[in-house]
């Protein structure tokens, strides 16, 4: 076994992890949050793979710099969750879409949590 095998992300079956439905709705909202300014993208990094974390930073980034075009200042996102839909295509893998809807639109939030190291993760989130 190399140093790199050993030191990967365990996987852990979902009998021995919480129910993802909270993490779900939070997730999104922070990830919202974060889009919007009003929250620290390191704040959810202990949920999130790698690779998603940084594909989120690359998206934080993006939102940023759009707001200081336009000139406007960071907002607090007004959403309700309408709805959560869960499949699980094998054991300690979960994918779902979140509804959210705001003010003007409604969107869906894609995410893929995977049972590692004893904690859900997220391996993918996509709002689309």
């Amino acid at each position: 076994m190399t140093l790199q095998e050993y030191f990967a992300p365990q996987p852990t079956p979902a009998s021995a992890l919480p129910s993802p439905t909270p993490l779900l709705r939070s997730l999104t909202q922070g990830v919202l949050e974060v889009f919007a300014g009003v929250r620290e993208l390191d704040q959810l990094a202990r949920w999130f793979s790698e690779d998603a974390f940084r594909k989120l930073g690359a998206r934080a980034n993006l939102s940023a710099r759009a707001r200081s075009a336009r000139g406007t200042t960071p907002d607090r996102p007004v959403f309700e969750v309408l709805s959560i839909h869960e499949t699980v295509p094998t054991d300690g893998i979960v994918e779902a879409v979140v509804i959210v809807s705001g003010p003007g639109r409604t969107r869906a939030v894609a995410i893929r949590l995977e049972g590692l190291d004893r904690r859900w993760r997220a391996t993918s989130f996509a709002v689309l």
